[in-house]
């Protein structure tokens, strides 16, 4: 039997609480690129992130159970602006707050840039912060 690639996550709580959803409903699965990915996360990009492997029989089944968990998280949460359910959590580069950040970032490249996690409205593009839902 061969494996597929169902799915990528950038980092490894999302992909093994996916492996874990997956397990929990008997597809058998793997993480590919986990140890590098969590050593040097720097390397996220260059391997693709963290992959989630099935058997490619199992893979239209295990990709039905991801969807449902990820239309189940998108309805927890929904726009302030528009009441929208269609927004994702996404990583955002923080802008250069004074001129010491900006001469490290030139010198050390992206490795001196910080990330905000935001959730983003796919429909009326509006950005608010992350909300801890119950």
């Amino acid at each position: 039997m061969s494996f597929v690639i169902l799915n990528a996550y950038s980092n490894y709580v999302d992909a093994h609480i996916a492996r874990g959803v997956l397990e929990e409903e008997g597809i058998n699965c793997w993480l590919k690129d986990e140890h590098t990915v969590t050593i040097d996360p720097i390397l996220t990009n260059a391997v693709g992130g963290i992959k989630i492997m099935v058997y490619k029989d199992q893979a239209e089944r295990a990709w039905g159970i991801l969807t449902a968990l990820k239309k189940e998280q998108q309805e927890k949460t929904s726009c302030p602006k528009c009441n929208s359910h269609n927004i994702e959590l996404v990583s955002t580069p923080r802008k250069a707050m004074n001129w010491i950040s900006a001469i490290t970032t030139f010198f050390l490249g992206d490795y001196a840039i910080t990330t905000d996690k935001v959730n983003h409205c796919f429909d009326c593009k509006h950005e608010f912060p992350e909300v801890d839902t119950p």
